[in-house]
């Protein structure tokens, strides 16, 4: 199989990864800088992509690594994949959607996921008001679009938080406002999810004083096995989504537990180092067997 990695550099973990797991399957890899594409269509409706102003040749799927800096851009490369008919791992409508924390929140929402107690706030709103359906202070602020715990801050009164929503508001910046969970105690649990099922999770442990539980924010990660309702809302969430890989980050509260965010494009080197599980190697054999569904394609049997 020809495959496409779309990733800003070669040199990535997670990019590497996916490299390694494919070519020890047999694949043709190669690396494109979704950056440096162009599309053409003509007016006869034919389309073309060039990488570097050279036609890229064709390919059997592609695997998006979309950073969040640059969503809309990824959105409409996938898009002229898809154009093409090159099979795309993530959907252009899949990942517009997981990356705007609204519409993420409300799409869970309509399949009964439950989530953190969420607020959007619109205009000239009535700020106590909406601290006080949200449990009171702390709570937290939230930019739609963010990765990396960039964007999400934790106020816990009413000054801050109305120096904070009006200097939002005027730069334009689209926001939700979401309750704390306090009993969590800085601690998330992320599921990774290929295809129909969790094929990794870890605790995420924040740093001292800090809330957030990223790893890019020096929180630590440590293996564990998540309970069968966890794992199961993990992938009614990613397939909620219309996602075939996720990141699931799930907060436990005393009311059970919650799905705080959904990663459409998440990173692999903290889940692959702490559990030791090769996922790449799973996407890839989820990879194959889409396109044995689809296109009739046939792959060596597993050895791993």
């Amino acid at each position: 199989m020809r495959i496409v990695i779309l990733s800003r550099g070669s040199h990535l973990y997670s990019t590497q990864s996916l490299i390694e797991a494919g070519r020890a399957r047999g694949h043709e890899i190669k690396i494109v800088d979704l950056t440096r594409l162009s599309f053409v269509i003509d007016d006869n409706g034919n389309s073309q992509i060039l990488n570097e102003g050279v036609p890229l040749d064709s390919y059997d799927a592609v695997i998006p690594r979309i950073g969040s800096s640059v969503t809309q851009l990824g959105a409409s490369v996938i898009r002229q994949f898809e154009l093409v008919g090159t099979y795309s791992l993530l959907k252009s409508s899949a990942l517009l959607q997981s990356r705007d924390k609204l519409r993420c929140s409300q799409k869970l929402a309509q399949v009964k996921i439950p989530v953190p107690k969420t607020v959007w706030l619109g205009y000239d709103q009535d700020i106590p008001a909406i601290v006080n359906q949200l449990g009171g202070y702390p709570i937290i602020v939230k930019l739609l679009e963010g990765t990396h715990g960039n964007g999400v801050l934790l106020l816990d009164n009413l000054t801050a938080l109305r120096s904070i929503m009006n200097l939002l508001m005027k730069k334009g910046e689209r926001t939700i406002m979401q309750e704390f969970i306090e009993e969590s105690d800085g601690a998330d649990f992320r599921a990774f999810v290929v295809g129909d099922k969790v094929v990794a999770s870890m605790k995420r442990q924040a740093a001292k004083g800090e809330f957030r539980s990223n790893l890019h924010r020096g929180a630590t990660a440590t293996p564990l096995t998540l309970t069968e309702e966890e794992q199961e809302m993990a992938v009614k969430a990613t397939k909620a989504l219309s996602l075939e890989v996720a990141g699931v980050d799930i907060l436990r509260s005393n009311r059970g537990p919650l799905i705080m965010e959904i990663n459409a494009s998440p990173g692999l080197e903290g889940i692959e180092t702490s559990t030791g599980i090769d996922i790449a190697f799973q996407i890839m054999l989820h990879l194959e067997q889409q396109l044995v569904k689809l296109k009739n394609y046939s792959f060596p049997t597993p050895q791993k």
